[in-house]
């Protein structure tokens, strides 16, 4: 699924500390004094192996920190950008390592070599305040390993330990895309995003808005959008004066749409499985399916993203956005539009799905594909993450025929305004 807004990594600075006080301690501490080394290696314990989401914990450890906005930034910066190259900074330092090491002086190490490799900070800088923030009785071997770090040329083993991915994703986008496009896929994604503000104020990829936008959503028209979480589609959905019926499986994440909602376009908002929509079939001139999605077209934005999803997941997801079009298909009126969308560049999530509808639902025409920087995919488009410095995205637009038949869910079933 296509993800709005995120916490955004920006540029680190120097080097050198700004925390107040005598020295950096851990954050969150009674009394400590917080450095944005500190933070950054108290959120990457949490990260890994606490399994927490780097843009919901690092929010939480700056709110307390009492750090000054640009060590904020640079906090941030050390988080998001150790996370996306751990497996990169583990090459770096495990050439130097001769037995298993603890997570935290682990995370220490990564930390200092993202530093040193990444940031092109000096060596007295990395190495010195990184051994200050790390296990007492480990600072002797962080010190070590990252001074010879620092000194000693890298050759890495391949393309995958190199840009920070597990080899399964390089692997399936290599196949998908081809390997020249994949590469330079892979390479953008591992730069910091644009943060995109829109008129409203509200933070969102350009990608996700042009998915909005090719909703073609008209005053008066009713159009549901069935995986709308966080809302920020739906917004702009409903700002083009659409009567919007915006829905997601749960509590958590309707509340979100709630709250993103503008008082000027109000949104009908259910807590609802979008395989099993709570509307009548055959009342929505256009439903949008932004369907829950491997987000390899996202890992830009989302640094631990790439070490969560695991290769026997595409099936699954593929499954469950072949339910959710079905049942989308249902809901349409003769000469309703379906937009399938997905933040993801696998063939299984996006021209396995166009065939899997293109088969199911004869009745269903596609409608022209999104022009440049968009290519054509399947009958959809596709977007990758080089072609305008966005998501990686597809997009897929069909329209029922009027008078076409009956989708699987609506054979029978009675006209009349959503339940």
């Amino acid at each position: 699924m296509t993800s709005d807004d995120d916490a955004r990594p920006r540029r680190g600075r120097d080097g050198r500390r700004h925390g107040r006080g005598p020295g950096p301690r851990a954050a969150g501490s009674p009394g400590a004094p917080a450095s944005a080394r500190a933070v950054a290696l108290d959120a990457l314990d949490r990260i890994d192996p606490g399994g927490a989401y780097a843009n919901l914990v690092l929010p939480e450890l700056l709110a307390r920190s009492g750090l000054e906005a640009r060590d904020r930034h640079f906090a941030t910066e050390l988080v998001y950008g150790t996370t996306r190259m751990r497996r990169a900074c583990d090459h770096l330092v495990d050439r130097f390592l001769t037995r298993d090491v603890e997570p935290r002086v682990r995370n220490a190490l990564r930390l200092g070599a993202y530093q040193l490799h990444h940031l092109g900070l000096p060596p007295h800088a990395a190495v010195g305040e990184t051994v200050a923030v790390a296990p007492r009785a480990a600072r002797g071997l962080v010190n070590a390993v990252l001074r010879r770090v620092a000194t000693t040329p890298v050759t890495w083993p391949d393309d995958a330990t190199r840009l920070s991915y597990p080899d399964w994703v390089v692997e399936r986008l290599t196949t998908d895309l081809g390997a020249d496009a994949a590469l330079a896929a892979l390479e953008i994604m591992n730069t910091p995003p644009t943060v995109t503000e829109r008129p409203d104020g509200y933070v969102q990829d350009l990608a996700s808005q042009w998915v909005a936008e090719a909703v073609e959503a008209a005053p008066g028209e009713r159009v549901a959008d069935l995986c709308a979480a966080p809302g920020g589609k739906a917004t702009l959905l409903a700002a083009t004066g659409a009567q919007v019926h915006a829905s997601d499986q749960r509590l958590s994440r309707a509340r979100l749409v709630v709250a993103n909602a503008r008082a000027e376009h109000p949104i009908a908002v259910l807590v609802a499985d979008a395989t099993r929509p709570p509307y009548r079939d055959g009342t929505f001139d256009r439903v949008l399916v932004d369907a829950p999605c491997s987000g390899l077209g996202t890992l830009r934005r989302r640094p631990d993203a790439r070490w969560r999803i695991q290769p026997d997941a595409l099936d699954r997801l593929a499954d469950l956005q072949r339910a959710i079009v079905d049942a989308a298909v249902a809901l349409l009126r003769p000469g309703g539009t379906l937009v399938y969308a997905v933040c993801t560049l696998t063939d299984a999530e996006t021209i396995a799905i166009d065939e899997h509808l293109a088969g199911t639902h004869p009745d269903l025409d596609p409608l022209p594909p999104l022009d440049t920087p968009w290519t054509p995919h399947g009958r959809g488009a596709r977007l990758l993450p080089q072609a305008a410095g966005t998501d990686g995205m597809f997009v897929l637009r069909l329209r029922r025929r009027p008078g076409g038949g009956a989708g699987p869910r609506d054979r029978g079933a009675a006209a009349g305004p959503p339940r």
